[in-house]
Order: C-alpha cells, then structure tokens, then sequence
C-alpha cells in the first residue's frame, strides 16, 4: 500500500473529545488504504498508557510527550517570531525531526495533517517542497479557527482580548498559507467550507467539507442495560446532561450560561432539576458551579455513556461554537432529546421540532427541557437515533476523502498544479 504521513495535535485516543474522535476516525479509516505514519503530541499523562492501542494501527509512529505547563511558558517565543502561540505551544523539536526524516526516506504519496497548528511542521520543510507534484496534501482544518479566535477577542477582556486577537489575524495568515500550498482544505460542515471559501476565494475549488459521525455502535442505547451503565445519579428526577472537555472555552460559556441563568428558569417548572457538567479538566469557573443547587461537575470520566444514556436530555446552549458538536451526535445517537441553540445544530441535518428541540434564548432553552422531559421526549429521541443510523455513520461519512486521497480508483492522485 501507499504511505501517508498523518499528523495530528493530540493522541488520537482515547476518543473523549472532539479533537480526538474525528482524527481517530479518519486513521482507522485511511489506514484500510494506505500504510500510515503517525505523528502526534501526548500532553496529558494519563494518556501515555494508551500509546500502545495506536501502535498497531500504524507502519511507524512518534508520540511526542508535551509538558503543558512548560509549553504555556516556552510558546511565548511566538511573540518574537510572529507565529500564532498556538503553534508554538505544540511545537516539539523531536516530532519536527522525525517529521523531514519521514518525509525524507518514506516519501509518503499522501500527507494529511489534523488542525492548521500542525501544518508548520510540514509547511516548513524543504522535503515538503521537494513532494510537488508527486504526492497529495489534505489539511483537515475542521474549523476555521481564525474565527474562534475572533470570537473569543470580541468578548474577552484585555490583556487576553489583545492576545486573542494577535492569534485571529495570525491563524488566519496560516489558513490562507495552507490553502495556498496545500491541495485540500476540509472542513466538518458546509457551513464551515462556505465561510472559509468566502475568506479566501481564490482557492475556493480546493475546499471541501467532509462531515464529522458519530460512532453509532458505541453509542447505542442498548448500553443503558449493559454492564457498568447503571444511573449515576437519581433518575426520579429531571436530570440534564453537558458532556465535553471542560477547559475548552466555547463549552465552559455554555455550562456557565445554562447553571447561572437556564437553570434557575428551569427549576421553577421542575424545582429538582438537576444539571450534570461531564467531562475532564473542569476550569475554575465551571468547579464553582458546582456550589449551585442542583449542579454537579464530574471531571473526567471513564465512560460518558451512563451519564447520557440515563439523562432526561442532553443539552448543548453553545453560544461560542464551531463546526459540528460531538455531544450532541452522541446524545441523539443514544435516543435522548438534545436541546441545542443554534449554534450548537450547525452541521447537522436534524428538524428542529422533531429530531432535536431547538432555543435560541435562556427562557426558550429553559422551555425545551421542559418540553424533553414530557410525552415529545421519548418520541424525539427515538427519531433522533433514527437520523444518526441515516446520515451519520462514520464510515459513510468518510467517504468524503475518497475523492481527494484517490481511494476511490485505487491511486493517489498527484498534487494539483502550481501547488506544493
């Protein structure tokens, strides 16, 4: 088989995050085609025992442990050189020596690389360069960051308002660099494709969107009866369930949103509701929730299934979002309700009313739940699952990348004229 290099900014496992599950998915799924060369950070500890599950997956592979607090010192340097600190922050000098080796010796026909801040360590090399015009590059942005960044400038206060939005002009430099001299630029939504192509329409016809799935086996709702998914909380009572990683800005506005201004509307229809925040690394502000009547905080757990599967409705007030939102995937996948606002139903074709309960504002939201937890709720769930077994299965959804990598005719195509 043909070789890919694939990089990605974290451990592709285990698959508790969005920046995990999607590169996870795509590896497994090119590496039916393609020998693959895997190249990744692993800047949790716990995480390194799991190093040995990808291996397999992999002709070769470097893992390159990233100390966090070390990195959030050591990526100021970005100040100096002019690069985005996110960048820097996941840059490791051994990584970027096994990346030209791999480069250098396999001469991968195909390079695919997860998140614009990988995307230097190709970018930057001669070996890249010297790959035009026999091989084929696919930066999977999933989301136009520059955006994200954009968004947190607007809301932030100074200093991080004036550091967010250093990274929004520079993360948009970078994108228009990898739309420039890569082939492919992928996206997990059209809408996401649309924006991007809009920012830089002079290379529009290389700009797709390959739609994100969700693992449907795993996220049955058959496993409310299996082994270890007993409920995890009182199920007499109306319980609401947020999973996500709980550092990640976008998720700690929502979880903040919904314990200090949805729930106390919520809880005078249904006085014991109760908001379950799951998932690891809760910051600051989302462990002071915890205080709050009727709010838990888990931190990181083992399997979210129990929590999801057991909940009255999974909820998603996104208010900062991009691209499509894994939770509430999972959720529908396991035939719970989902009350999700707008931003949080991008990217996913599911009828406001009768596949999903959609609200635009705390009262609305509020509402929904209240509508999730009555006669709709069950009836909303079952067609939600119903639409994940339609249109969100994985492996049909990758099947985006055939076009591109040339899996679809056995060969892989050679880069496009007047790119690297």
């Amino acid at each position: 088989m043909p070789d890919l290099l694939f990089l990605t900014q974290r451990i592709p496992y285990p698959p508790i995050k969005g920046e995990k599950i999607r590169p996870l998915q795509i590896l497994k799924y090119l590496g039916q085609f393609f020998d693959v060369h895997l190249g990744c950070l692993v800047d949790d500890p716990r995480d390194v025992e799991h190093i040995e599950v990808l291996r397999p997956l992999c002709k070769t592979s470097h893992f390159a442990e990233l100390d966090r607090k070390r990195a959030k010192v050591t990526c100021l340097r970005g100040l100096l050189t002019g690069e985005p600190l996110s960048v820097t922050f996941y840059h490791d000098n051994g990584l970027a020596a096994w990346v030209r080796r791999t480069l250098a010796e396999v001469n991968p026909r195909a390079v695919f690389i997860c998140s614009s801040n990988m995307a230097p360590y190709v970018l930057d090399t001669n070996e890249f360069k010297a790959m035009a015009g026999t091989g084929v590059s696919v930066v999977d942005l999933a989301d136009v960051d520059s955006e994200k960044w954009r968004a947190y400038a607007q809301t932030g206060s100074f200093p991080m308002s004036w550091v967010h939005r250093r990274e929004w002009r520079l993360t948009a430099a970078l994108e228009r660099r990898i739309a420039r001299e890569c082939d492919w630029s992928t996206f997990v939504s059209a809408e996401e494709a649309a924006l991007f192509a809009a920012m830089v329409p002079e290379y529009a016809d290389k700009i797709r969107s390959v739609s994100s799935g969700v693992d449907h086996i795993y996220f049955d709702p058959a496993c409310a009866q299996g082994t270890g998914s007993a409920p995890l909380y009182d199920v007499s009572r109306p319980n609401y369930v947020f999973t996500g990683t709980m550092d990640y800005p976008p998720n700690i506005d929502a979880v903040v949103w919904f314990a200090e201004e949805i729930l106390p509307i919520l809880r005078r229809a249904q006085p014991s509701a109760q908001f379950h925040i799951v998932g690891s690394s809760p910051a600051p502000a989302v462990e002071k929730l915890a205080a709050l009547e009727g709010v838990f905080v888990t931190g990181r757990v083992a399997d979210v299934r129990p929590y999801v599967a057991h909940a009255t409705a999974g909820v998603a007030p996104m208010r900062i979002a991009r691209g499509i939102q894994n939770k509430v995937l999972e959720a529908m996948a396991m035939a719970r309700p989902v009350v999700v606002t707008p931003d949080a139903l991008e990217g996913i074709d599911a009828v406001p009313g009768s596949e999903v309960i959609l609200a635009a504002d705390a009262a609305g939201f509020a509402a929904g739940c209240v509508r999730a937890a009555g006669p709709d709720g069950a009836a909303i769930g079952a067609a939600a699952r119903r639409r994940v077994l339609a249109d969100y299965v994985w492996a049909e959804r990758l099947h985006g990348f055939d076009p591109l990598l040339g899996i679809a005719t056995g060969s892989v195509p050679a880069a496009q004229a007047g790119t690297a």
